[in-house]
């Protein structure tokens, strides 16, 4: 190695640029001397100077000899970040307004921003603070709440539809800048920081994305802006509690809730955190130097900051939700009786009804299953070879005039007279009003749920057969006790075999209208697939009470939004002619999303990585196992490296490292999910390749005199750096039509513009 001087703290050669101004630390030769025994001790049991999620002592002052890594050591290069935050905003709000019409899933998620305006409740797989965000944006910037947001195509037309997506491009814009900065910490390298941000400005992916009315970059602003505050936070170490510290361990906490609070795969981040955080207060027990009062101190602090305050914020950000969405919705019916009640202009409302059921009563009979449905049944038949080719009985999610039955003796149509009400163990028909069929089960198997029996509509204007006939069984009562409306749980028991009425939870295919299965089960165990509740009733002849008892309280209506959102998120299933994405389509650039446009006279935008950051991406994750798997080797065959190989190593294995584990916690998860998979669950986890690729080809760049003489590795460096910069920038150019708008031939015709960049099959641009 040779001689370098104590200023050059990462050990680069000062021939080479430096990678950001940095002041030297003052130190007394009093100082050096009270701290050099401190440190050595430390050295000896195994606690490195420069770990990880905030060190142990304050007081340690900085050594020359050490590489800085704490905050008040290093000066961030203003220009660079201006120069990224500039490129990153003009590359997502250019012909931000184009095209004018709704693409892809601005369908939902411009469509729940207006409910937000409008106040109206609606259910949604997703928690509610990107769809708040998207609304209160478009309220702000003048736009009303009454665009309809169909489908994909209407015109916007006088709508100010902007706003919303500014939003969207602001936040989008902020990944540029948040990578730069990130890297810059973890590698202390300029050039590693411009190639990451980089990679994420000129990617035709993250610009679609940031361009349209979606959660998508409100999702990665939090998962980023939670990366940076941890990796700054990490930069404390040396300063524990004070107010920089406590900043960044409090933003760090905002943004995990910011994260959770848009969708679900906020929790890998939060994973990403704890284990960052677990590994920290290990090392901080492994330092005898720190008493345990101030290790209790450490660890209220996280748990204060990572867990207490934003468990608060987000339970705050639903507290809002249900404020806000207080009129009734199209979300009703996927929720329960109870939750419905506090629904202004909701039938449960402030409403009176019969409290007993009786015979002749018009009910509608909901599932105590979450999101299991109402007793429902058409005029549409099973098909031929599932079960008998009779009337179908579904369980619908909405509020509809097929879930209307009627209530009726088993052996009387005589409805008149006094009302005679419904007890524990009676016998009775159901009437389906609309098409007077009965409900029916028999010997015949069900649908889709194996060992149960088929649920029909059977009968002509209410006239059937014995297997026609259930018993009423009220959960928990005695024979007698009368069936309460809304407040009683009951079972409905086939007398022919035995079974009991099922909502099994399965969606039925497209001959069913994809709602949910009816099943008569033999497995006669009380569960809430079983259990029903009467929730509709009409009977001019019975006296009316008031509802108002049954709202529920707030945490009980948290709770069941979760239930709710998590089994409706696990259900969600393809649509007809959907492609299904799968995994291991995504790191390959495999197949992009169609935005807009199908043919050669519309404005076509395709979602689609740039071609060539994600394959270079997906190399640089080989390169970096490969590096750190002989940075590995040659430490544990105690091969001493010193000054810029050790800083190389240390960047490669701590930073790159924590990025890797970014990059396998938000990817690898989707393998084990059952529901239906997009192109763009990906891009998360693209963020983290993407600053790992400037840490792994800045380190190699670096590292290359290992392979050859150092006056044609200063060469290779420079000119590694300049064919991937001018790499970047002509592909930008070639594909960014993708993001921006296509006309004109499709890329499978000879003559289109795109023909020669169609270079896999499955693109479709």
């Amino acid at each position: 190695m040779e001689d370098r001087s104590p200023e050059d703290t990462q050990g680069r050669s000062l021939s080479k640029p430096t990678v950001r101004s940095r002041r030297p630390c003052r130190e007394t030769e009093k100082d050096r001397q009270k701290t050099k025994p401190v440190l050595l001790e430390t050295r000896q049991a195994g606690v490195s100077d420069t770990h990880g999620f905030n060190g142990t002592c304050a007081e340690q002052p900085c050594k020359p000899e050490t590489p800085r890594r704490d905050s008040e050591c290093v000066t961030v290069p203003l220009a660079p970040v201006l120069c990224v935050a500039a490129l990153s905003l003009y590359s997502r709000f250019h012909s931000l307004t184009q095209p004018p019409h709704v693409c892809w899933d601005e369908t939902h998620f411009g469509k729940m921003g207006s409910y937000y305006i409008n106040r109206t409740f609606f259910f949604d797989v997703h928690p509610p603070l990107g769809k708040m965000l998207i609304g209160l944006a478009g309220y702000l910037t003048g736009y009303n709440g009454t665009f309809p947001f169909v489908k994909p195509g209407d015109k916007y037309e006088d709508h100010n539809y902007w706003g919303m997506r500014g939003f969207c491009a602001a936040l989008g814009s902020c990944l540029p800048p948040f990578a730069f900065m990130v890297v810059l910490e973890l590698s202390q390298s300029t050039p590693a920081a411009l190639i990451a941000a980089s990679l994420l400005i000129f990617d035709t992916g993250c610009i679609t994305l940031s361009q349209y009315i979606l959660l998508d970059p409100i999702l990665m602003f939090f998962i980023m802006g939670a990366v940076l505050s941890m990796v700054k936070f990490n930069r404390q170490r040396l300063r524990p509690f004070s107010w920089s510290w406590w900043l960044w361990l409090l933003l760090t906490g905002v943004n995990l809730s910011g994260s959770l609070g848009v969708k679900f795969v906020g929790l890998f981040i939060i994973l990403l955190v704890g284990i960052n955080t677990a590994w920290d207060l290990w090392r901080l027990l492994g330092d005898l130097h720190l008493s345990l009062v101030d290790l209790a101190k450490h660890l209220f602090a996280r748990i204060f900051g990572l867990i207490l305050l934003p468990l608060f914020l987000y339970t705050t950000i639903f507290a809002v939700h249900f404020v806000v969405l207080n009129r009734s919705g199209p979300g009703d019916g996927f929720f329960s009786s109870a939750f419905q009640s506090r629904l202004i202009g909701n039938n449960l409302h402030n409403a009176t009804m019969p409290e007993y059921l009786a015979y002749g009563s018009v009910i509608t009979v909901k599932n105590l299953r979450i999101a299991g449905g109402y007793l429902h049944s058409h005029w549409h038949l099973y098909p031929e070879g599932v079960g008998a080719h009779q009337q179908q009985v579904t369980a619908y999610l909405h509020k509809d005039y097929n879930n209307l039955w009627l209530v009726k003796r088993p052996d009387s149509d005589d409805h008149s007279g006094t009302p005679e009400l419904v007890r524990h163990g009676d016998v009775i028909r159901l009437e389906h009003k609309e098409t007077t069929r009965n409900l029916h089960s028999h010997l015949h198997e069900a649908p889709l749920t194996k060992k149960h029996l088929q649920v029909t509509g059977y009968g002509i204007n209410g006239t059937g057969d014995l297997n026609d006939l259930w018993q009423v069984e009220v959960c928990g009562g005695k024979k007698g006790d009368p069936v309460k409306v809304l407040r009683s749980k009951v079972r409905f028991l086939h007398r022919s075999t035995g079974c009991v009425l099922f909502s099994s939870g399965k969606t039925l295919p497209k001959w069913g209208w994809e709602q949910v299965e009816v099943t008569c089960s033999p497995y006669l165990k009380d569960t809430p697939n079983s259990q029903w509740n009467i929730e509709d009733h009409i009977n001019p002849n019975l006296p009316n009470i008031s509802l108002h008892v049954l709202k529920p309280s707030f945490l009980e209506i948290l709770l069941e939004s979760h239930i709710v959102m998590i089994r409706g998120n696990s259900g969600l299933k393809p649509k007809d002619n959907e492609i299904n994405s799968k995994p291991w389509h995504w790191p390959i650039n495999y197949q992009g999303l169609r935005f807009s446009g199908v043919n050669e006279t519309e404005y076509r935008v395709y979602l689609l990585g740039n071609p060539v950051i994600w394959w270079l991406n997906l190399f640089s994750l080989g390169l970096f196992v490969a590096m750190v798997s002989v940075c590995s080797l040659v430490l544990q065959r105690g091969v001493k490296l010193e000054g810029e190989r050790k800083a190389h190593c240390q960047v490669l294995i701590e930073g790159g490292g924590m990025l890797f584990l970014g990059w396998l916690l938000h990817y690898l998860p989707f393998y084990a999910m059952g529901r239906i998979l997009y192109y763009h669950h990906y891009f998360p986890a693209m963020l983290f390749s993407s600053m790992l690729t400037g840490i792994t080809l800045d380190t190699f760049l670096h590292n290359v005199d290992l392979l050859c003489s150092p006056h044609v590795s200063k060469y290779i460096l420079r000119g590694g750096q300049t064919v991937l910069l001018l790499g970047v920038l002509y592909s930008f150019y070639l594909f960014h039509p993708l993001s921006y708008g296509m006309r004109g031939p499709l890329a499978h015709d000879p003559a289109s513009s795109m023909a020669g960049l169609r270079w896999l099959d499955s693109w479709e641009f």
